[in-house]
């Protein structure tokens, strides 16, 4: 997933496995029920939740919400524009791993054949 150049300006992103709601808002800049209501809108945005209902966020959720951020604020995309636009790279990225499946299967088998044949 491409991370947004504007991304720069952000704090590097700790090297923690789960972040608070109130991290992830200082890290991406943005406010916690933007978070919230991000969560409802894109269907890539899944945070753990935990008693309480407690968020926590993992790497590639602060990703995600970077992400967001810069299509929505920086390249001035709609909501609906910037759900599109992560989908497709979503989508392809699924086909492309599909492919490399296809293809190391393939050499498998056909290595399997060739032991087969001897």
């Amino acid at each position: 997933m491409l991370e947004p150049s504007n991304n720069s300006e952000l704090p590097a992103i700790p090297g923690k496995r789960y972040f608070t709601i109130g991290e992830v808002s200082e890290l991406c800049g943005v406010k916690p029920h933007v978070l919230r209501y991000w969560e409802q809108e894109f269907p890539q945005l899944k945070p753990v939740k935990r008693r309480g209902n407690r968020r926590y966020y993992q790497r590639q959720d602060v990703l995600v919400i970077r992400q967001i951020r810069s299509l929505l604020y920086e390249e001035g995309f709609t909501i609906g524009g910037a759900r599109n636009r992560l989908e497709g790279e979503v989508a392809r990225e699924d086909v492309s791993q599909s492919q490399q499946i296809v293809h190391q299967l393939r050499i498998e088998l056909e290595e399997i054949l060739r032991i087969l044949r001897r």
